[in-house]
């Protein structure tokens, strides 16, 4: 078993812990933030964009993008170091370069990168924790976008200025932008991980309250039904 496997159960066995002692696992382990939408965002183009992030594990992450209106697929997987080492127990090793992340394929005329940006800094994670996310520790839950060309970089560079000058969160971000160039999907038993675990306790107390932040920080962005990667292959 990885160390990266042994921290989620131990994730897990302290939510366990915390219900039967009646505390509130309702709350996440790391709270959503209210932000400002970026300053600078692309222009909606015509077809279907991609974007990768990265922020800690992938199935929370994965779990927000899918719930957002205009996302068409949201896949876990792997980027940032070669398809030799793109395994789950390889990259828990921390000695890859890969991260855990999600690509996500949407309608621009639906949802914008930066509106997207947006839930990733505000829902999804913490983009003040350095090569951490919660209780998962190492350089594969670092904080990262991997952008496929010039203008998403410019948005996103731009938008972490922004926030930082408008010191949005007490820490000053440390994600990082990437050129993307290479996406490695993950097992198949991390696809739809948070929609086919709800009771799982590491998702009950790290995950679902992400999904209940996008709800009431951005409705008109929210859809009730996930877009899953099983029904897209399926």
């Amino acid at each position: 078993m990885s160390m990266s496997s042994n921290r989620r159960r131990f994730a897990a066995f302290l939510a366990v812990a915390a219900v039967l002692l009646g505390a509130d696992v309702t709350v996440a382990a790391e709270e959503a933030v209210v932000i400002p939408p970026p300053d600078v965002d692309e222009a909606a183009g015509s077809g279907t964009e991609t974007a990768i992030f990265a922020g800690g594990c992938f199935w929370g992450v994965q779990g927000v993008f899918q719930h957002v209106k205009g996302v068409e697929s949201a896949v876990s997987g792997y980027s940032g170091g070669t398809a030799k080492t793109a395994q789950y127990e390889t990259v828990s090793t921390g000695s890859t370069g890969h991260a855990e992340a999600v690509e996500v394929k949407f309608d621009p005329k639906q949802v914008s990168y930066g509106r997207l940006l947006q839930i990733f800094f505000s829902v999804a994670h913490n983009p003040t924790q350095l090569n951490y996310q919660g209780p998962d520790r190492g350089t594969q839950y670092r904080s990262v976008l991997f952008v496929s060309d010039p203008q998403q970089r410019k948005v996103a560079e731009r938008y972490i200025d922004q926030l930082d000058k408008a010191h949005a969160f007490p820490r000053p971000i440390v994600t990082k932008v990437s050129d993307a160039d290479g996406f490695y999907p993950a097992e198949a038993y991390h696809q739809d991980f948070l929609t086919l675990n709800p009771t799982y306790p590491y998702i009950v107390y790290n995950d679902l309250p992400k999904i209940e932040s996008l709800k009431s920080l951005f409705p008109a962005s929210y859809r009730s039904q996930p877009v899953l990667v099983g029904k897209t292959k399926g």
